[in-house]
């Protein structure tokens, strides 16, 4: 196999799959990539056995063939080079020889057929949308999963294409994550599967702002497509829970809020946490609110922050993280905070598909 490859076409299209391998893989062969040089591109595959990443690039090929080549060593040898073009031939030994401008490489591979097959993007439900709304989607929810393996099926994310719609969903049992979208589907494609927060995390690494994904769900895994990149992954087996249980039905209390007025202020009082204290105490009057974060170990934080609100006090402990968490990730200017008591859910809303639920904290 010889081909001639643009470094940087070559090193955007080494970082868009090296994720996928991890530090220390327990086959040698799970930290190579697969290089296939065919029809005048250069395909380019890593899998940890769940997760498989296939990305390819348009390339010079003089001699087609394959192998695989560690890919974490590859990337960080052409991150260094300099010139603009490199030329790579790979033996029948599958050792590979890398020439750029003065620097000369050789990398010692590992035979094709070692390499696990990789499934191709095909299934019986195929759906499509903006690569834009789903980012959008994975970061209003991604952050919410569980990260107790005793409680695998809360570990990822729900996906159901029902009802005209997209919804996802992640929980870990404290707080609950929300977001829908409208997608057209035939009615008979509706489903809903459970996505790995792994994925999740490549997936935001992968999408970018323009373009649209092609979704196609299989019976335990799912693919998704994305120019000239696809990703196809495991799914989390069972049932997820009956979520819509969680979410009040109804609030007496509505509070408005400037999302980045009371993310900087939570942000301020947080860095008075310590590992004996992550709780503080908001309390909504007349028109503000109250945040106060004691701790004993270090001392007392307090901030006051405007807000549109005329009802009872309420007075309310939560986690600041996990109500910072979706402030990160929402583009709205005001948010709405409803609940009825001080022991009862909060919900946080805006004026988008999403809601957010998180319970507060009983503290003596």
């Amino acid at each position: 196999m010889r081909f001639t490859i643009s470094r940087s076409k070559f090193l955007d299209a080494l970082q868009k799959i090296q994720n996928v391998v991890g530090a220390r893989s327990t086959l040698q062969i799970l930290s190579n990539a697969m290089f296939k040089a065919e029809g005048g591109r250069l395909q380019l595959t890593t899998t940890d056995l769940d997760i498989s990443v296939r990305c390819s690039v348009e390339t010079e090929i003089a001699e087609e063939g394959s192998t695989t080549l560690p890919i974490r060593r590859m990337v960080g040898i052409v991150r260094e080079l300099s010139e603009q073009t490199i030329e790579i031939e790979i033996g029948d030994d599958d050792i590979a020889t890398m020439q750029c401008g003065s620097s000369f490489f050789k990398i010692i591979g590992l035979p094709e057929r070692d390499f696990p097959p990789v499934p191709i993007a095909e299934g019986t439900c195929c759906y499509r949308m903006e690569v834009a709304t789903l980012r959008d989607m994975l970061r209003k929810t991604s952050y919410a999963v569980s990260t107790d393996e005793t409680r695998r099926i809360l570990t990822g994310i729900m996906m159901g294409f029902k009802d005209g719609k997209l919804t996802m969903v992640a929980t870990d049992g404290r707080r609950l994550a929300l977001a829908e979208h409208e997608v057209e589907f035939a009615p008979e494609a509706e489903t809903e599967f459970v996505l790995p927060s792994k994925t999740a995390a490549e997936l935001l690494h992968l999408l970018g702002d323009e373009g649209d994904v092609r979704i196609f769900v299989q019976k335990s895994q799912a693919v998704f497509e994305v120019g000239d990149t696809t990703l196809c992954t495991k799914l989390i087996d069972g049932t997820y829970p009956n979520y819509r249980q969680v979410i009040p039905g109804g609030c007496d209390e509505r509070v408005g809020i400037v999302r980045e007025e009371l993310l900087t202020a939570l942000r301020r009082v947080s860095l008075m946490k310590s590992e004996k204290s992550v709780s503080a105490r908001l309390t909504f009057g007349d028109n503000r609110l109250s945040i106060i974060w004691q701790n004993v170990e270090v001392g007392e934080a307090r901030e006051t922050v405007p807000i549109k609100y005329s009802g009872k006090e309420i007075s309310v402990t939560f986690n600041p993280d996990y109500i910072m968490d979706p402030l990160r990730n929402l583009a709205a200017d005001e948010i709405y905070i409803e609940m009825s008591n001080s022991h009862s859910p909060a919900i946080i809303k805006c004026d988008e598909p999403f809601l957010y639920v998180l319970m507060p904290l009983q503290v003596n």
